[in-house]
This record gives C-alpha cells, structure tokens and sequence, in this order.
C-alpha cells in the first residue's frame, strides 16, 4: 500500500531532505521515525530536494507499507515522535504507481525578505536593509513566464538531464509587515534555481542591473553571469500539486 505524507518542516538544523552520510537530513529524520513504531525500514521519496537551511510549508514524500495502516493513526503516532522542527499535515492512500516527485503537476515557493531589522524572523527571512525597486523586480520577474531554459540559474555540475523548466507565476508581492514575498511556481526546479533567481532579481532592485540585462543573463544560459543565490532562511516549499486521479478514496 502505497501513501503521501504531507509534512512541513524548519530546515535551519538539517542538511537539506536528502540523507547525508554524516549530516541530519529530514528524509533520514522521517525514515527513523516510521521505523520506530512500524518496526520495518521503510523508504521515503520526497517531491524534491531541498537545500540545507530551506523550510518547507508544504513537502509531500511518499511511503509503501505491506498492509494497509489507518492514516489517523500513523499521523498521530508520527508526529508524537518526531522533533518539534518536523510535523505531518497528514497521511493518504494514492495508488500503487503514485510517485511524489514524478507525478507533481507544480511546485510553488514562496521566498520571504524583510526590510526591518526583526529578532524572530531571522531565521524565516533575509534581512533587506535598504529597499530595493520591487517594481523592477517585477518587470525582471515577468520574464521568466516565457524562459525555458533555466541554466543561467542553475547549480553547476548537476546530473540533470535537461535545464527546461515551465514557469507559470512570479512575482513579487507586499505583505505590509515590513516584509515581502517572492512567489514562482513551475512544473519543476533545477537545484538552488529559487535563490539563484532571487539573488539576480535583487540585483535589478539595486539598480546594479536594467531589466533588460536580466534578459541578457538568461539568454547567455551561464549561472557565473547570474547573481548571487539569496540566503537559505528565506526559502519555503510552500505547495506540490498532484492530479486528483492517483489518490484514492479516502473517506
């Protein structure tokens, strides 16, 4: 029997999902735990990876077990024990074939900038002390609706196959906290693709680049003509969308 778990998570003391030799890793972390009240090993798939520091509103992992186990339960007994940094959304049955990360229609992130100093969001945020021409930014962001290859914001040296990626939102918008929040939703991300994005953006905010040297950097498809990636804090997974037809009835 094949399940989703939807999970959210603080990355800030984690080495990204993925498990790590020497390094805590959320995966290794959910792993453990359904092993603690299954007494099996039990292999978890996540959606996707996510880097060390990134937080996650929104992650979904897959799980096959031999017979089937009622989803309130394992909910409940998940997250009485994993650590306070980890919680289960909830718990259900998709069908057997379901994949959480080859079956995603989108994934959405939301990255968080704050432009007041703030001693709790800190670790949830990436502090701008100047403001930066969000409305530039928002021009720059347009863009990426009608890129497809993505290489210019992509980590180096990756075992991907292709850089194409389908953008379908992102932009910039205001929260009147004194923070605001960078939303792009895609059918699918290169690695460190969101902050390398971020990181470019920022620099046409600062005026160090027009909206249409931005263009230029992604006609080029070189990361070193990018900007900066953006600190992790301020990255959130924040939603995977699946098609209704790989879940069962659950009622």
């Amino acid at each position: 029997m094949r399940y989703f778990v939807y999970l959210e998570f603080d990355g800030g003391a984690y080495n990204g999902w993925q498990i790590q030799p020497h390094s805590p890793s959320i995966q290794q972390c959910l792993e453990e735990s359904l092993f603690l009240f299954l007494r099996k090993e039990v292999s978890v798939t996540g959606a996707g990876r996510t880097d060390a520091g990134v937080h996650a509103a929104g992650m979904v992992a897959h799980f096959d077990l031999d017979e089937p186990q009622d989803c309130t339960w394992m909910k409940k007994k998940l997250n009485g024990i994993l650590p306070d940094d980890i919680a289960v959304h909830r718990i259900v049955p998709v069908s057997p074939d379901a994949h959480a990360r080859f079956d995603a229609l989108s994934r959405t992130y939301k990255y968080y900038v704050s432009l007041d100093k703030t001693a709790f969001n800190r670790n949830y945020s990436w502090f701008i002390p100047n403001k930066p021409d969000f409305r530039q930014m928002n021009r720059a962001a347009k863009l990426l609706l009608s890129t497809v290859d993505f290489t210019s914001f992509s980590k180096l040296h990756t075992n991907t196959k292709t850089n194409d990626c389908d953008v379908t939102d992102a932009h910039w918008r205001r929260l009147g906290d004194g923070r605001w929040v960078f939303t792009i939703t895609a059918d699918r991300f290169l690695r460190n693709m969101v902050r390398a994005i971020v990181g470019t953006l920022m620099e046409v905010g600062r005026h160090r680049i027009s909206v249409e040297e931005f263009h230029t950097v992604i006609l080029k498809r070189d990361r070193c003509c990018a900007g900066d990636s953006a600190p992790a804090q301020g990255l959130f997974l924040h939603r995977v969308e699946y098609p209704d037809s790989i879940f069962l009835n659950n009622d």
